[in-house]
Protein backbone atom coordinates (compact mmCIF):
# COMPACT_ATOMS: atom_id res chain seq x y z
CA UNK A 1 0.00 0.00 0.00
CA UNK A 2 1.20 3.53 -0.84
CA UNK A 3 0.68 6.27 1.70
CA UNK A 4 -1.19 9.49 0.94
CA UNK A 5 -1.14 12.72 2.92
CA UNK A 6 -3.60 15.53 2.10
CA UNK A 7 -3.43 19.00 3.60
CA UNK A 8 -6.61 20.98 3.10
CA UNK A 9 -6.89 24.75 3.22
CA UNK A 10 -10.07 26.78 2.94
CA UNK A 11 -13.78 26.09 3.02
CA UNK A 12 -15.96 23.05 3.64
CA UNK A 13 -16.17 22.49 -0.12
CA UNK A 14 -12.39 21.99 -0.19
CA UNK A 15 -12.64 19.57 2.73
CA UNK A 16 -15.33 17.64 0.89
CA UNK A 17 -13.16 17.58 -2.25
CA UNK A 18 -10.29 16.14 -0.19
CA UNK A 19 -12.56 13.34 1.03
CA UNK A 20 -13.40 12.51 -2.56
CA UNK A 21 -9.75 12.69 -3.65
CA UNK A 22 -8.81 10.24 -0.90
CA UNK A 23 -11.67 7.98 -1.96
CA UNK A 24 -10.64 7.95 -5.63
CA UNK A 25 -7.02 7.19 -4.73
CA UNK A 26 -8.10 4.35 -2.43
CA UNK A 27 -9.05 2.49 -5.64
CA UNK A 28 -5.33 2.65 -6.56
CA UNK A 29 -3.89 1.27 -3.31
CA UNK A 30 -3.32 4.62 -1.58
CA UNK A 31 -4.12 4.71 2.12
CA UNK A 32 -4.25 7.98 4.04
CA UNK A 33 -1.75 8.84 6.75
CA UNK A 34 -1.72 11.70 9.25
CA UNK A 35 2.10 11.72 9.18
CA UNK A 36 3.27 13.64 6.11
CA UNK A 37 6.87 12.45 6.60
CA UNK A 38 5.93 8.84 5.76
CA UNK A 39 3.83 9.70 2.71
CA UNK A 40 4.61 8.58 -0.84
CA UNK A 41 2.21 11.20 -2.26
CA UNK A 42 1.69 14.66 -0.78
CA UNK A 43 -1.31 16.71 -1.93
CA UNK A 44 -2.17 20.23 -0.86
CA UNK A 45 -5.76 21.28 -1.60
CA UNK A 46 -5.73 25.05 -1.78
CA UNK A 47 -7.88 28.14 -1.29
CA UNK A 48 -7.36 31.45 -3.07
CA UNK A 49 -10.13 33.52 -1.52
CA UNK A 50 -7.44 35.66 0.17
CA UNK A 51 -3.76 36.17 -0.59
CA UNK A 52 -2.76 34.81 2.83
CA UNK A 53 -4.24 31.42 1.93
CA UNK A 54 -2.37 31.29 -1.38
CA UNK A 55 0.91 32.29 0.31
CA UNK A 56 0.42 29.53 2.88
CA UNK A 57 0.02 26.97 0.09
CA UNK A 58 3.26 27.97 -1.64
CA UNK A 59 5.09 28.00 1.70
CA UNK A 60 4.00 24.41 2.36
CA UNK A 61 5.10 23.37 -1.14
CA UNK A 62 8.53 24.83 -0.35
CA UNK A 63 8.82 22.64 2.75
CA UNK A 64 7.84 19.56 0.76
CA UNK A 65 10.25 20.44 -2.04
CA UNK A 66 13.17 20.30 0.42
CA UNK A 67 11.97 16.90 1.64
CA UNK A 68 11.99 15.59 -1.93
CA UNK A 69 15.77 16.09 -2.10
CA UNK A 70 16.16 13.31 0.47
CA UNK A 71 13.32 11.21 -0.96
CA UNK A 72 13.50 11.46 -4.80
CA UNK A 73 10.54 9.11 -5.36
CA UNK A 74 8.24 11.33 -3.34
CA UNK A 75 5.39 12.73 -5.44
CA UNK A 76 3.96 16.21 -4.79
CA UNK A 77 0.64 17.53 -6.07
CA UNK A 78 -1.33 20.74 -5.72
CA UNK A 79 -5.04 21.10 -6.42
CA UNK A 80 -7.90 23.41 -5.58
CA UNK A 81 -8.42 27.07 -6.32
CA UNK A 82 -4.77 28.20 -6.35
CA UNK A 83 -3.96 25.46 -8.85
CA UNK A 84 -6.97 26.40 -11.00
CA UNK A 85 -6.05 30.08 -10.91
CA UNK A 86 -2.24 29.91 -11.29
CA UNK A 87 -2.07 26.94 -13.70
CA UNK A 88 1.40 26.54 -15.25
CA UNK A 89 2.78 29.32 -13.06
CA UNK A 90 2.70 26.89 -10.14
CA UNK A 91 5.48 24.86 -11.72
CA UNK A 92 7.51 28.01 -12.36
CA UNK A 93 7.39 28.84 -8.67
CA UNK A 94 7.69 25.22 -7.51
CA UNK A 95 9.40 23.12 -10.24
CA UNK A 96 9.56 20.07 -7.94
CA UNK A 97 5.76 19.69 -8.10
CA UNK A 98 4.76 16.58 -10.08
CA UNK A 99 1.05 17.23 -10.54
CA UNK A 100 -1.08 20.36 -10.80
CA UNK A 101 -4.80 19.68 -11.16
CA UNK A 102 -7.73 22.06 -10.95
CA UNK A 103 -11.12 22.09 -9.31
CA UNK A 104 -12.68 20.60 -12.47
CA UNK A 105 -10.23 17.69 -12.82
CA UNK A 106 -10.70 15.61 -9.66
CA UNK A 107 -12.37 12.76 -11.53
CA UNK A 108 -9.43 12.53 -13.95
CA UNK A 109 -7.16 11.52 -11.07
CA UNK A 110 -6.92 7.82 -12.03
CA UNK A 111 -5.19 8.75 -15.31
CA UNK A 112 -3.20 11.59 -13.79
CA UNK A 113 -1.75 9.43 -11.02
CA UNK A 114 -0.61 6.81 -13.53
CA UNK A 115 1.28 9.50 -15.43
CA UNK A 116 3.18 10.88 -12.44
CA UNK A 117 3.98 7.35 -11.27
CA UNK A 118 5.67 6.96 -14.66
CA UNK A 119 7.70 10.08 -13.78
CA UNK A 120 5.77 12.47 -16.03
CA UNK A 121 5.20 16.06 -14.92
CA UNK A 122 1.52 16.87 -15.38
CA UNK A 123 -0.57 20.04 -15.38
CA UNK A 124 -4.28 19.25 -15.80
CA UNK A 125 -6.34 22.43 -15.73
CA UNK A 126 -9.57 22.71 -17.69
CA UNK A 127 -12.37 25.25 -17.63
CA UNK A 128 -14.94 22.60 -18.49
CA UNK A 129 -15.71 20.30 -15.55
CA UNK A 130 -15.24 16.56 -15.88
CA UNK A 131 -18.67 15.31 -14.77
CA UNK A 132 -19.10 11.85 -13.24
CA UNK A 133 -21.45 10.24 -10.75
CA UNK A 134 -19.65 10.85 -7.48
CA UNK A 135 -21.24 7.75 -5.99
CA UNK A 136 -19.17 5.59 -8.35
CA UNK A 137 -16.13 6.25 -6.15
CA UNK A 138 -15.33 5.72 -2.49
CA UNK A 139 -15.43 8.74 -0.20
CA UNK A 140 -12.96 8.58 2.67
CA UNK A 141 -14.66 10.64 5.36
CA UNK A 142 -13.01 11.52 8.64
CA UNK A 143 -14.39 9.59 11.60
CA UNK A 144 -16.96 12.03 12.91
CA UNK A 145 -20.67 12.57 13.37
CA UNK A 146 -20.77 15.12 10.53
CA UNK A 147 -20.73 14.49 6.79
CA UNK A 148 -20.67 16.97 3.90
CA UNK A 149 -22.50 16.55 0.60
CA UNK A 150 -21.75 19.04 -2.20
CA UNK A 151 -24.99 19.63 -4.10
CA UNK A 152 -24.00 22.58 -6.31
CA UNK A 153 -20.63 23.94 -7.28
CA UNK A 154 -19.58 27.22 -8.85
CA UNK A 155 -21.11 30.67 -8.87
CA UNK A 156 -22.88 32.91 -11.40
CA UNK A 157 -22.90 36.11 -9.36
CA UNK A 158 -19.47 37.60 -10.11
CA UNK A 159 -19.21 39.71 -6.97
CA UNK A 160 -16.45 42.18 -7.74
CA UNK A 161 -14.18 40.99 -4.90
CA UNK A 162 -14.57 37.23 -5.40
CA UNK A 163 -12.46 34.81 -7.42
CA UNK A 164 -14.82 31.82 -7.09
CA UNK A 165 -16.44 32.10 -10.57
CA UNK A 166 -12.93 32.00 -12.06
CA UNK A 167 -11.69 29.04 -9.97
CA UNK A 168 -14.88 26.99 -9.53
CA UNK A 169 -16.71 27.98 -12.71
CA UNK A 170 -20.41 28.55 -13.26
CA UNK A 171 -23.12 26.92 -11.14
CA UNK A 172 -23.55 23.18 -11.68
CA UNK A 173 -26.12 21.19 -9.71
CA UNK A 174 -25.94 17.47 -9.01
CA UNK A 175 -28.99 15.37 -9.78
CA UNK A 176 -31.30 14.97 -6.76
CA UNK A 177 -31.43 11.16 -6.89
CA UNK A 178 -27.61 11.07 -6.75
CA UNK A 179 -27.61 13.33 -3.68
CA UNK A 180 -30.37 11.36 -1.93
CA UNK A 181 -28.49 8.10 -2.60
CA UNK A 182 -25.36 9.57 -0.99
CA UNK A 183 -27.41 10.84 1.99
CA UNK A 184 -28.95 7.40 2.53
CA UNK A 185 -25.51 5.81 2.53
CA UNK A 186 -24.21 8.39 5.01
CA UNK A 187 -27.03 7.67 7.45
CA UNK A 188 -26.47 3.89 7.16
CA UNK A 189 -22.80 4.47 7.98
CA UNK A 190 -23.84 6.09 11.26
CA UNK A 191 -23.36 9.80 10.62
CA UNK A 192 -25.73 12.01 12.58
CA UNK A 193 -25.52 15.26 10.65
CA UNK A 194 -25.52 16.06 6.94
CA UNK A 195 -24.44 19.44 5.60
CA UNK A 196 -25.46 20.28 2.03
CA UNK A 197 -22.77 22.41 0.43
CA UNK A 198 -22.70 25.03 -2.29
CA UNK A 199 -21.08 28.37 -2.94
CA UNK A 200 -24.70 29.52 -3.45
CA UNK A 201 -26.57 26.58 -2.00
CA UNK A 202 -30.06 28.04 -2.46
CA UNK A 203 -29.43 28.36 -6.21
CA UNK A 204 -29.54 24.56 -6.33
CA UNK A 205 -31.42 23.21 -9.34
CA UNK A 206 -31.69 26.41 -11.38
CA UNK A 207 -29.42 24.96 -14.10
CA UNK A 208 -31.35 21.67 -14.34
CA UNK A 209 -34.39 23.19 -16.10
CA UNK A 210 -36.93 21.57 -13.80
CA UNK A 211 -39.01 23.81 -11.53
CA UNK A 212 -39.48 20.96 -9.05
CA UNK A 213 -35.74 20.64 -8.40
CA UNK A 214 -35.04 23.18 -5.67
CA UNK A 215 -33.18 23.25 -2.38
CA UNK A 216 -36.53 23.36 -0.56
CA UNK A 217 -37.73 20.14 -2.21
CA UNK A 218 -34.33 18.48 -1.74
CA UNK A 219 -34.56 19.22 2.00
CA UNK A 220 -38.04 17.68 2.05
CA UNK A 221 -36.78 14.52 0.32
CA UNK A 222 -33.77 14.03 2.60
CA UNK A 223 -35.95 14.75 5.64
CA UNK A 224 -37.98 11.62 4.76
CA UNK A 225 -34.97 9.28 5.13
CA UNK A 226 -35.39 7.02 8.17
CA UNK A 227 -33.15 7.63 11.15
CA UNK A 228 -32.29 10.22 13.77
CA UNK A 229 -30.09 12.82 12.12
CA UNK A 230 -29.92 16.52 11.29
CA UNK A 231 -29.63 18.45 8.04
CA UNK A 232 -27.83 21.76 7.47
CA UNK A 233 -27.15 23.79 4.32
CA UNK A 234 -24.54 26.48 3.53
CA UNK A 235 -23.92 29.04 2.10
CA UNK A 236 -27.05 31.09 1.30
CA UNK A 237 -27.17 34.16 -0.93
CA UNK A 238 -29.51 36.73 0.70
CA UNK A 239 -31.85 37.49 -2.21
CA UNK A 240 -32.11 33.79 -3.13
CA UNK A 241 -33.78 32.89 0.17
CA UNK A 242 -37.39 32.51 -0.96
CA UNK A 243 -40.52 31.78 1.08
CA UNK A 244 -40.60 28.15 -0.05
CA UNK A 245 -37.13 27.55 1.43
CA UNK A 246 -38.18 29.11 4.74
CA UNK A 247 -41.35 26.98 4.65
CA UNK A 248 -39.29 23.82 4.07
CA UNK A 249 -37.02 24.61 7.04
CA UNK A 250 -40.16 25.06 9.15
CA UNK A 251 -41.86 21.88 7.89
CA UNK A 252 -38.89 19.52 8.15
CA UNK A 253 -38.14 18.49 11.73
CA UNK A 254 -34.63 17.28 10.80
CA UNK A 255 -33.56 20.55 9.15
CA UNK A 256 -31.62 22.81 11.53
CA UNK A 257 -32.97 26.26 12.30
CA UNK A 258 -29.78 27.92 11.17
CA UNK A 259 -29.02 30.26 8.25
CA UNK A 260 -25.59 31.45 7.16
CA UNK A 261 -26.28 34.55 5.05
CA UNK A 262 -23.22 36.65 4.10
CA UNK A 263 -24.04 40.37 4.07
CA UNK A 264 -20.45 41.56 3.32
CA UNK A 265 -21.24 45.24 4.03
CA UNK A 266 -23.88 47.18 5.91
CA UNK A 267 -23.90 50.00 3.35
CA UNK A 268 -25.98 49.90 0.17
CA UNK A 269 -23.48 51.86 -1.97
CA UNK A 270 -20.69 49.46 -1.08
CA UNK A 271 -23.01 46.50 -1.74
CA UNK A 272 -23.61 47.90 -5.21
CA UNK A 273 -19.85 48.33 -5.73
CA UNK A 274 -19.48 44.69 -4.68
CA UNK A 275 -22.16 43.70 -7.24
CA UNK A 276 -24.31 42.18 -4.52
CA UNK A 277 -27.92 41.89 -5.70
CA UNK A 278 -29.62 43.40 -2.65
CA UNK A 279 -29.64 46.56 -0.57
CA UNK A 280 -29.06 46.96 3.14
CA UNK A 281 -32.82 47.36 3.61
CA UNK A 282 -33.61 44.16 1.68
CA UNK A 283 -31.13 42.21 3.80
CA UNK A 284 -32.83 43.54 6.95
CA UNK A 285 -36.20 42.35 5.61
CA UNK A 286 -34.89 38.83 5.00
CA UNK A 287 -33.44 38.57 8.51
CA UNK A 288 -36.62 39.96 10.06
CA UNK A 289 -38.77 37.43 8.17
CA UNK A 290 -36.63 34.51 9.39
CA UNK A 291 -36.48 35.69 13.01
CA UNK A 292 -40.28 36.11 13.14
CA UNK A 293 -40.73 32.53 11.88
CA UNK A 294 -38.36 30.67 14.23
CA UNK A 295 -37.94 31.13 17.98
CA UNK A 296 -34.34 30.02 18.56
CA UNK A 297 -32.99 30.54 15.05
CA UNK A 298 -29.33 31.46 14.59
CA UNK A 299 -28.28 33.75 11.73
CA UNK A 300 -24.59 34.15 10.92
CA UNK A 301 -22.90 36.29 8.29
CA UNK A 302 -19.67 37.36 6.57
CA UNK A 303 -18.23 40.88 6.40
CA UNK A 304 -15.33 42.53 4.56
CA UNK A 305 -13.48 45.49 6.09
CA UNK A 306 -11.79 48.05 3.85
CA UNK A 307 -13.38 47.31 0.48
CA UNK A 308 -12.07 49.76 -2.18
CA UNK A 309 -13.52 53.27 -1.77
CA UNK A 310 -15.22 52.44 1.56
CA UNK A 311 -15.49 55.59 3.68
CA UNK A 312 -15.36 55.74 7.47
CA UNK A 313 -19.09 56.41 7.55
CA UNK A 314 -19.86 53.46 5.28
CA UNK A 315 -17.74 51.19 7.45
CA UNK A 316 -19.65 52.44 10.50
CA UNK A 317 -22.84 51.28 8.76
CA UNK A 318 -21.43 47.76 8.83
CA UNK A 319 -20.81 47.96 12.59
CA UNK A 320 -24.38 49.21 13.07
CA UNK A 321 -25.82 46.43 10.90
CA UNK A 322 -24.02 43.74 12.87
CA UNK A 323 -25.55 45.11 16.07
CA UNK A 324 -29.02 46.01 14.80
CA UNK A 325 -29.50 42.64 13.12
CA UNK A 326 -28.42 40.90 16.34
CA UNK A 327 -26.27 38.54 14.30
CA UNK A 328 -25.16 35.48 16.23
CA UNK A 329 -21.69 35.26 14.69
CA UNK A 330 -19.85 36.61 11.64
CA UNK A 331 -16.77 35.61 9.69
CA UNK A 332 -14.66 38.71 9.13
CA UNK A 333 -11.76 39.58 6.84
CA UNK A 334 -9.84 42.56 5.53
CA UNK A 335 -10.31 43.09 1.80
CA UNK A 336 -7.75 41.12 -0.21
CA UNK A 337 -7.42 42.03 -3.93
CA UNK A 338 -7.72 38.96 -6.16
CA UNK A 339 -6.52 38.44 -9.70
CA UNK A 340 -9.19 38.59 -12.45
CA UNK A 341 -11.73 40.38 -10.23
CA UNK A 342 -13.13 43.83 -10.98
CA UNK A 343 -12.39 45.16 -7.49
CA UNK A 344 -8.80 43.95 -7.79
CA UNK A 345 -8.35 46.52 -10.56
CA UNK A 346 -9.61 49.44 -8.42
CA UNK A 347 -6.06 50.27 -7.39
CA UNK A 348 -6.72 54.00 -7.12
CA UNK A 349 -9.52 53.28 -4.62
CA UNK A 350 -7.63 50.86 -2.35
CA UNK A 351 -7.83 51.60 1.38
CA UNK A 352 -4.40 52.02 3.08
CA UNK A 353 -3.31 48.81 4.82
CA UNK A 354 -3.14 50.37 8.29
CA UNK A 355 -6.66 51.82 7.96
CA UNK A 356 -8.01 48.52 6.59
CA UNK A 357 -6.65 46.44 9.46
CA UNK A 358 -7.75 48.93 12.11
CA UNK A 359 -11.25 48.62 10.69
CA UNK A 360 -10.95 44.84 10.87
CA UNK A 361 -9.97 45.10 14.55
CA UNK A 362 -13.07 47.20 15.24
CA UNK A 363 -15.21 44.77 13.25
CA UNK A 364 -13.87 41.86 15.30
CA UNK A 365 -14.53 43.72 18.54
CA UNK A 366 -18.14 44.36 17.51
CA UNK A 367 -18.41 40.69 16.50
CA UNK A 368 -17.30 39.59 19.98
CA UNK A 369 -19.81 41.98 21.55
CA UNK A 370 -22.83 40.78 19.54
CA UNK A 371 -21.83 37.12 19.89
CA UNK A 372 -21.82 37.40 23.68
CA UNK A 373 -25.22 39.14 23.64
CA UNK A 374 -26.56 36.38 21.41
CA UNK A 375 -25.28 33.63 23.69
CA UNK A 376 -26.61 35.29 26.83
CA UNK A 377 -30.15 35.01 25.41
CA UNK A 378 -29.93 31.23 25.72
CA UNK A 379 -29.09 31.06 29.44
CA UNK A 380 -31.90 29.15 31.16
CA UNK A 381 -33.14 27.56 27.91
CA UNK A 382 -32.97 23.88 26.99
CA UNK A 383 -31.24 23.04 23.73
CA UNK A 384 -31.06 19.66 22.02
CA UNK A 385 -27.42 19.07 21.14
CA UNK A 386 -25.39 16.53 19.18
CA UNK A 387 -22.19 15.43 20.92
CA UNK A 388 -19.21 15.89 18.57
CA UNK A 389 -16.20 15.45 20.85
CA UNK A 390 -15.12 14.01 24.18
CA UNK A 391 -12.19 14.78 26.48
CA UNK A 392 -11.25 13.61 29.95
CA UNK A 393 -9.65 16.17 32.26
CA UNK A 394 -9.05 15.99 36.01
CA UNK A 395 -11.17 12.85 36.21
CA UNK A 396 -14.16 14.51 34.53
CA UNK A 397 -15.63 13.79 31.10
CA UNK A 398 -16.05 17.03 29.12
CA UNK A 399 -18.30 16.83 26.07
CA UNK A 400 -18.28 19.21 23.11
CA UNK A 401 -21.59 19.47 21.31
CA UNK A 402 -23.54 21.57 18.84
CA UNK A 403 -27.16 22.63 19.06
CA UNK A 404 -29.65 22.55 16.22
CA UNK A 405 -29.06 26.31 15.76
CA UNK A 406 -25.28 25.79 15.54
CA UNK A 407 -24.46 27.06 19.04
CA UNK A 408 -21.44 25.33 20.60
CA UNK A 409 -22.34 23.79 23.98
CA UNK A 410 -19.96 22.25 26.54
CA UNK A 411 -21.10 20.07 29.43
CA UNK A 412 -19.87 17.31 31.75
CA UNK A 413 -21.27 13.78 31.67
CA UNK A 414 -20.03 10.21 31.97
CA UNK A 415 -23.33 8.80 30.65
CA UNK A 416 -23.19 10.04 27.07
CA UNK A 417 -21.03 9.41 24.02
CA UNK A 418 -20.07 11.02 20.72
CA UNK A 419 -23.05 10.84 18.38
CA UNK A 420 -25.69 11.05 21.11
CA UNK A 421 -28.47 13.61 21.04
CA UNK A 422 -28.92 15.15 24.49
CA UNK A 423 -31.12 17.87 25.99
CA UNK A 424 -28.94 20.38 27.83
CA UNK A 425 -30.05 23.25 30.05
CA UNK A 426 -27.80 26.27 29.48
CA UNK A 427 -26.25 27.64 32.66
CA UNK A 428 -23.57 30.05 31.43
CA UNK A 429 -22.70 32.01 28.30
CA UNK A 430 -19.30 33.04 27.03
CA UNK A 431 -18.38 34.87 23.83
CA UNK A 432 -17.95 31.83 21.59
CA UNK A 433 -19.80 29.05 23.44
CA UNK A 434 -22.37 27.99 26.02
CA UNK A 435 -22.07 25.79 29.11
CA UNK A 436 -24.83 23.63 30.51
CA UNK A 437 -25.89 20.40 32.16
CA UNK A 438 -27.77 17.44 30.67
CA UNK A 439 -31.39 16.86 31.68
CA UNK A 440 -33.57 13.82 31.29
Amino acid sequence: MKKLYIETLGCQMNKSDSERIAGILSHFDYVQTENEKEADLLIINTCSIRQLSADKAYSQLGVWGKRKKDKPNLKIAICGCVAQQDKENVRKRAPYVDLVFGTHNIYELPDLIKKIENNEKVCAITNKPVIKNQNDFNIIRKESVNAWIPIIEGCNNFCTYCVVPFTRGRERSRKPDEIIEEAQKIIKEGYKEITLLGQNVDSYGKDLNDNNITLANLLRSINKIDGEFRIRFVTSYPSDIKDDLINAVDECEKVCKYFHIPMQSGNSRILKEMNRRYTKEEYYEIVSKIRKRFENVTITSDFIAGFPSETEGEFTDTLKAMEELELDYSNTAAYSPREFTKAGKMVDKFIPEDVKYKRLERLNEKNREVCLKSNEKFVGKVLKVLIEGKMEKDGKINLNSRADNNKIVHFESDKHNIGDFVNVKIKKAQTWCLYGEPIE
